[in-house]
C-alpha cells in the first residue's frame, strides 16, 4: 500500500500505535485487508460494520452487498486479528436516507444509483462522525480510489487499477470529508492483489465473490421492492412513439428504463424500439429509435466541486465527463449555472444516458485521474427530445 506522507503511512506525526483508525468494514475481501493491513503495520485499528437491511432473502443470497452475512464475515476477521470490532444498526437512516430516496426517484421517471446515496449519507456521513466521536484520526476503507495530497490539500484520483476505479461512485464525497477518509487500496494494481494479501493473512474471505446486487434488491427485481414499498404505484399506462402514435399498453413506468429494448410487447415493427422517454406523470413509456438515446447535454443538480478554485470562477470548464459508471471519461464542456447546478455539454453524443444517474468530472491533463467533483443528472437533451 502507498504511503501517503513520510511521516507514516496515514500522514500522521505519531506512531501507528498512537493513530486510531476506524475501518468501515462491509465483510468483504477490500475492506477486511485494509483492516489487516492496518493491524499489522501496528495501527489502532477499531472495525465498524453497518447493518444497513436485514432481510430474509439478503441474508441468504450471496453476492448481495451488506447483507447479515457478511456482519459474521467482518466480525470473524476482527477476532483472528485481535482488534475491537463493532456492529452499528442504522437500519431506520439506511431506509430514510436511500431506500425511500431510491423508490421515490424510481417513482418520478428517473434511474437512481443508491450505492452513491448510502455513501454520500450513510457511510461519510454518519459513520464519519461516528469515527470521530471515537477520537479516531481517521477513517480507512475498502474503495478502488486514491487520495494524493495536493497543494490545497487532499485530492481524489482514480484508482491504480482503472478496472476496479469506482470514483465514480464517490463524487459527492466533501472536500472536508476526504480530508479524514483513507483508501489504502487505491495505488494497488489489481483485485489479484487484494486477494493475495487476503491470503497471506489468512483471511477466509480470500475468495469471497464481489457483492454484485443492491442489498434491498436481492433478486434484482427493482419494481417488485417499489411496489412493496408503495402498493399500487405499477400503473398501466399507453407506450406512444415520439411523434405521440399509441403502440401499445404498459403495466408501470417502474418497469421500464432508458434503453431498454426488450420486453416492450409492441413486436412486428419494420425497426427496433428502445425506451427513450418515461414520463411518470402522465404514465407513459416512449419509444423511439437508437438515435433518440444520443445525449449531448445534460443539466445537473446538487454539484459537489472539488476542483482548487471555485466552481463559478470560470464561465466554462474543458474537462473530461463520466455519465455511466461502465463507461470511460470524455471529453466535455461544464457550464455552471451556481454553486450546485450546471450544464455539461458532452462534445461526443452518448447513449442510455437517464435522469437520476451521475455524471462525473475528471480534469483533462495528461494523467487525467483527477476526480473534480459531479452532480446528478435532472435532464437529459437532445435534438428531438428532452428527459
Amino acid at each position: 500500500m502507498a504511503k501517503d506522507t513520510a511521516t507514516n503511512a496515514l500522514g500522521f506525526d505519531k506512531s501507528p500505535k498512537d493513530t486510531r483508525v476506524v475501518v468501515a468494514m462491509s465483510g468483504g475481501v477490500d475492506s477486511s485487508v485494509v483492516a489487516a493491513e492496518l493491524a499489522a503495520q501496528g495501527y489502532d485499528v477499531v472495525g465498524i460494520t453497518l447493518q444497513l437491511y436485514d432481510h430474509g432473502a439478503a441474508l441468504a443470497k450471496k453476492g448481495a452487498c451488506c447483507a447479515g452475512s457478511d456482519i459474521h464475515d467482518a466480525r470473524r476477521v476482527a477476532e483472528k486479528l485481535n482488534f475491537p470490532h463493532y456492529v452499528l444498526d442504522y437500519e431506520n437512516s439506511f431506509r430514510e436516507s436511500v431506500i425511500d430516496d431510491f423508490a421515490k426517484s424510481y417513482l418520478a421517471g428517473a434511474t437512481p444509483i443508491p450505492c452513491i446515496r448510502r455513501n454520500e449519507r450513510i457511510k461519510f456521513k454518519d459513520l464519519l462522525e461516528t469515527a470521530i466521536d471515537l477520537d479516531a484520526d481517521c477513517m480507512a476503507t475498502g474503495h478502488y480510489i486514491q487520495r494524493k495530497n495536493g497543494i490545497n490539500g487532499a485530492e481524489l484520483h482514480m484508482a491504480a487499477d482503472h478496472q476496479r476505479d469506482q470514483s465514480y461512485f464517490l463524487f459527492s464525497t466533501t472536500a472536508k470529508q476526504l480530508d479524514y477518509l483513507r483508501f489504502p487500496l487505491g495505488s494497488l494494481a489489481s483485485k489479484a492483489e487484494t486477494r493475495a494479501l487476503a491470503a497471506k493473512y489468512g483471511l477466509d474471505v480470500a475468495n469471497k465473490p464481489d457483492s454484485q446486487d443492491i442489498c434491498f434488491v436481492p433478486d434484482g427485481n427493482y419494481a417488485a421492492v417499489i411496489e412493496k414499498l408503495h402498493p399500487g404505484a405499477a400503473q398501466p399506462g399507453k407506450i406512444i412513439d415520439q411523434n405521440d402514435n399509441i403502440l401499445g399498453t404498459h403495466n408501470g413506468v417502474i418497469n421500464y428504463t432508458i434503453g431498454q429494448r426488450r420486453g416492450l410487447g409492441i413486436g412486428g415493427l419494420e425497426e427496433p424500439l428502445y425506451v427513450v422517454k418515461l414520463d411518470a406523470d402522465r404514465k407513459l413509456v416512449i419509444v423511439g429509435p437508437k438515435e433518440l438515446l444520443a445525449t449531448r447535454q445534460v443539466s445537473l443538480k446538487e454539484v459537489n466541486w472539488l476542483g482548487d478554485t471555485p466552481l463559478m470562477t470560470k464561465s466554462t470548464w474543458e474537462i473530461r465527463a463520466k455519465v455511466r459508471s461502465t463507461r470511460p471519461p470524455r471529453d466535455a464542456v461544464l457550464r455552471p449555472i451556481s454553486n450546485t447546478e450546471a450544464i455539461v455539454e458532452l462534445i461526443a453524443a452518448e447513449e442510455g444516458i437517464a435522469p437520476g444517474q451521475a455524471c462525473v468530472f475528471y480534469s483533462k491533463d495528461e494523467v487525467g485521474d483527477k476526480v473534480l467533483g459531479g452532480g446528478w443528472i435532472d435532464k437529459t437533451f437532445n435534438k428531438n427530445l428532452s428527459t
